[in-house]
């Protein structure tokens, strides 16, 4: 994991690339530059981890580019959850929960990930109140269709269940 420049991102992806991911949507452009200024920007490589199990949370990446398999660490066993895209965040719940990570993170290709530290976090919301209000608009969004999508999983699960007691 190798860190880059603001400059060296922008000099890659428009402002327009950054305002169409469901993370950043919506930011003004002069809060996007100064999220990726004040933020970390990391390069990762196929295979690498971007998080472990028990680290701090107290950040979250917003995946800029390329994609992340996310791995959830249960009772000391790990199983793979989901995939994360380009433009969603990964890590947010660790951070607005105040707990330490309870999964892995892995490039699956090339990809870039903006860490955005709660001080940052923190630092927006006193900076620019309007978009740090549509950034938490942004994640719980996020959080809402990934409860929704959990939530099928339930239901399924049960209804496999149900089917079988009846047999």
């Amino acid at each position: 994991m190798e860190t880059i420049s603001a400059a060296e991102v922008q000099s890659k992806f428009s402002l327009e690339y950054f305002q169409q991911a469901s993370t950043l949507g919506a930011l003004s452009e002069s809060t996007l530059l100064w999220l990726l200024e004040q933020g970390e920007i990391f390069s990762l490589e196929k295979n690498e981890q971007l998080f472990q199990p028990d680290q701090r949370g107290d950040a979250f990446f917003v995946i800029l580019q390329g994609v992340f398999a996310y791995y959830k660490r249960h009772q000391g066993n790990d199983a793979y959850i989901r995939d994360y895209q380009v433009g969603e965040q990964i890590g947010f719940m660790s951070m607005i929960a105040l707990h330490n990570r309870v999964g892995r993170a892995i490039a699956k290709e090339d990809c870039l990930a903006l860490k955005i530290a709660t001080e940052v976090f923190h630092r927006l919301h006193e900076q620019a109140p309007m978009d740090f209000g549509l950034l938490m608009m942004n994640l719980a969004r996020e959080m809402a269709r990934t409860l929704r999508s959990v939530d099928n999983i339930v239901v399924d699960q049960a209804y496999r269940e149900e089917i079988k007691k009846d047999n």
